[in-house]
């Protein structure tokens, strides 16, 4: 579990160091015993990497990883720093843990979710940016989506690719991403996961907690009738979505709108619609060339240089050297400043150029990927205090001779280090099956007890919002009044009693 590494009390200083942010306490203790780094609380078995992490503590995470804490450890329920960095939208936790090579296709242990699902249920359009740029290459999207339409052989090959299986890997009751983001009505998000070859049409499985309150065999547009944003729907239309698709209750979307009050949607889900549906451009959080400079950062590290004098300094910053270099116009930029540009930049694609280009800093034009300058010097473990030691240093041997001997084996590994085979598991591999429960509505205090019912009543008594008393079956305005109620944007809404319980357990620990 990691409490045997040191002493636990030195192991809870570290951890309230990295809750509270606390960089002084935090490297004192690490110089003093490295290996607290893969200290883990008694509880919940969270490390202080997931604490600062889940708090955004970017220093004390990068201090963490490159005194050898495991970048993809898990919790006890199964979470790891990237899905909680993804849960409270750090994007710059995201980046570091990125640069440390993360594992973004893990799913938790109790609802087979990924980071890209934490990232949607809470509209965090720059990390779920982050999190699929390692599937995404830096070459022109519009060629890519032209391919698929123009060559029929070729349209099998996008659909089967690395990225459609990774944005359209299911959670608990067959729940994508995309599911989850039109829901909560982050078009953003939605527009984003569409353009990353989400499938528009995919549905809920026949088991699970979703049954309950939309049906399975839900597609993302029963979902978007559910959260009642308009522009989602509008966004799910024209990108094919039907307004006529069935899930197993019998329910159209305009249904689901009517079920829960969302009477502004009824002109638009109606089967017979004559509504216009406007035209949308790719999403503007598509980012082409993030792959490239991630890739520079990864085997050269975040290069510092403090001399201004220097003719070769970056423009950007004047700070430090330029190492890269935007294909097109040319322009060198430091590769801090790149990665910087290709996480935040959400500027309209149609005026910078092709689609999912970013705007150069200087003269505006697309930038699609980034080259490394001849010359750019490697990357210093010692000297740089973000450096990317991108290896976990054995506690038998001493640190620097380890990680000497794993640099050349790690410069060998681009996305295949990253892209594991995880993504083609389906939801089956997580340990706790899907049951048919009813749903969770606590919010803040501990879980009601649980009595097995029929499912009719189950989902009769079901609420949206979560009163902790349940709607008697026979109030029907009662169950009404609650339906029109706004959809809450906790995870556990969807997710089994014994999930919310078991993450209440590992949040309690992290929001204390």
């Amino acid at each position: 579990m990691g409490n045997s590494f040191g002493c636990s009390a030195s192991g809870e200083r570290l951890v309230s160091a990295a809750r509270d942010g606390d960089l002084v306490e935090a490297k004192m203790l690490l110089d003093c015993n490295p290996c607290l780094a893969k200290y883990s609380t008694f509880g919940g078995l969270n490390s202080p990497l997931h604490f600062a992490a889940a708090k955004g503590h970017n220093e004390i995470v990068a201090l963490l990883l490159d005194n050898g804490a495991d970048v993809n450890s898990r919790n006890y329920c199964g979470q790891t720093a990237l899905m909680q960095a993804c849960r409270y939208g750090h994007w710059e936790v995201v980046q570091t843990l990125l640069l440390f090579r993360c594992n973004v296709t893990r799913a938790d242990y109790l609802s087979g979710r990924t980071a890209l699902h934490f990232a949607a249920v809470n509209g965090h359009a720059r990390c779920l940016r982050l999190v699929v740029a390692d599937f995404v290459p830096s070459a022109p999207f519009v060629l890519a989506h032209d391919r698929a339409e123009n060559d029929a052989g070729e349209c099998a090959t996008v659909k089967t690719s690395a990225l459609s299986k990774f944005v359209n890997k299911a959670a608990d009751g067959g729940i994508t991403a995309l599911h989850m983001a039109a829901l909560h009505g982050y078009f953003d998000c939605v527009q984003l996961l569409l353009d990353l070859h989400a499938n528009v049409s995919a549905v809920t499985f026949h088991y699970g907690t979703t049954m309950d309150l939309i049906g399975a065999g839900s597609t993302p547009l029963h979902y978007a009738a559910c959260g009642g944003n308009l522009k989602c729907c509008q966004i799910l239309l024209a990108r094919g979505a039907s307004r006529i698709s069935l899930n197993c209750n019998g329910w159209l979307p305009v249904d689901v709108a009517r079920m829960w009050g969302r009477h502004w949607l009824e002109p638009l889900l109606t089967p017979n619609s004559d509504s216009i549906i406007p035209r949308f451009p790719q999403s503007c959080y598509l980012s082409l060339p993030l792959l490239s400079v991630l890739n520079i950062a990864r085997e050269f590290g975040m290069q510092y240089a403090t001399s201004s004098n220097d003719p070769d300094v970056c423009a950007v910053c004047l700070e430090r050297h330029c190492n890269v270099a935007a294909e097109g116009c040319g322009h060198e930029l430091c590769v801090r400043c790149a990665l910087y540009l290709c996480s935040t930049s959400n500027m309209p694609t149609e005026t910078a150029g092709p689609p999912g280009s970013v705007p150069c800093p200087l003269c505006r034009n697309g930038i699609v990927s980034f080259i490394k300058l001849a010359g750019s010097p490697a990357k210093e473990l010692k000297q740089v205090s973000m450096s990317l030691g991108l290896c976990t240093p054995c506690m038998l041997h001493p640190r620097d001779d380890q990680r000497a001997a794993c640099v050349p084996e790690i410069r060998k590994n681009r996305v295949a280090a990253v892209v594991s085979s995880e993504y083609l598991c389906p939801v089956t591999c997580s340990p706790f099956p899907s049951v048919a429960m009813p749903l969770c509505t606590c919010n803040d205090g501990p879980c009601p007890p649980f009595e097995a019912e029929s499912s009719c009543e189950s989902t009769s008594e079901s609420s949206p919002r979560g009163s902790h008393a349940a709607a008697p079956s026979g109030d029907q305005d009662k169950l009404e009044g609650t339906r029109l109620e706004k959809t809450t944007s906790c995870s556990s809404m969807f997710w089994s009693r014994r999930s919310c319980s078991r993450e209440h357990q590992c949040n309690s620990e992290i929001n204390a």
